[in-house]
């Protein structure tokens, strides 16, 4: 009855463009795919254009969330707090902004990731973007949720879909410490200054997964309501 109250006022779901720009947000991370793809080859001309596309997505993440935020109803026959919606924004928001980040830096710098990790490295990257992907499907079940009052069997859908996100972050995890460990072996054959930028670039990338359990964190405070 709530649902169709707020239909007839708003016309559509106002959290579907939160679903949107969480998907515009996951296909910023994916770009990383092919930008690391790239750099690890040397190939500095594709970097560029997979660096490019983040950029345009990061923006366009941008532009949806302006929208957001001045159009998101304040009405008091809200579900939830509007505050907590606004605050799953943000941190949906922030995948994209370190998937920019972290390819401004490498590209910016020409940065080579060293032969002996770059495997472990790249698959690292995937396993975040793997976790930018979970966050979407389960920010997906949000229209959903609005339409059930966060309430019933779509709850114990979207609980399944962040466990499963968790368990995607612990992996992100236990993969950066890997990874920094084995960094740590090499760390006398590289350049003090690049060994920084590399830890610098193995930690903006492995933010990717934190914000995408955040998203998981929020999701779940909206369901305590």
């Amino acid at each position: 009855m709530l649902a169709n109250m707020l239909a007839n006022i708003f016309g559509t779901s106002p959290v579907q463009p939160l679903e949107k720009h969480c998907d515009i947000a996951y296909q910023c991370t994916k770009q990383l795919n092919t930008f690391f793809a790239c750099a690890v080859k040397g190939d500095w001309d594709g970097a560029a254009a997979a660096r490019k596309l983040v950029e345009d997505l990061e923006n366009q993440a941008d532009d949806v969330k302006k929208e957001i935020r001045l159009h998101l109803p304040k009405s008091l026959f809200m579900p939830v707090p509007r505050e907590d919606l606004l605050e799953l924004l943000l941190v949906q928001d922030k995948m994209a902004n370190r998937a920019k980040d972290v390819s401004g830096l490498v590209l910016g710098r020409r940065m080579v990731i060293p032969a002996q990790i770059s495997d472990d490295f790249l698959e690292f990257v995937r396993r975040n973007v793997d976790a930018a992907k979970q966050a979407r499907k389960s920010v997906r079940e949000l229209d959903e949720l609005f339409t059930s009052g966060f309430k019933g069997a779509e709850v114990k859908l979207v609980e399944s879909l962040i466990e499963e996100l968790d368990r995607i972050e612990s992996d992100t995890d236990e993969r950066q410490a890997d990874l920094r460990a084995a960094l740590f072996r090499i760390e006398s054959e590289l350049e003090p200054v690049t060994v920084i930028f590399l830890y610098r670039v193995i930690e903006l990338t492995g933010e990717i997964a934190d914000m995408a359990e955040r998203v998981g964190r929020r999701l779940e405070l909206l369901l305590s309501h």
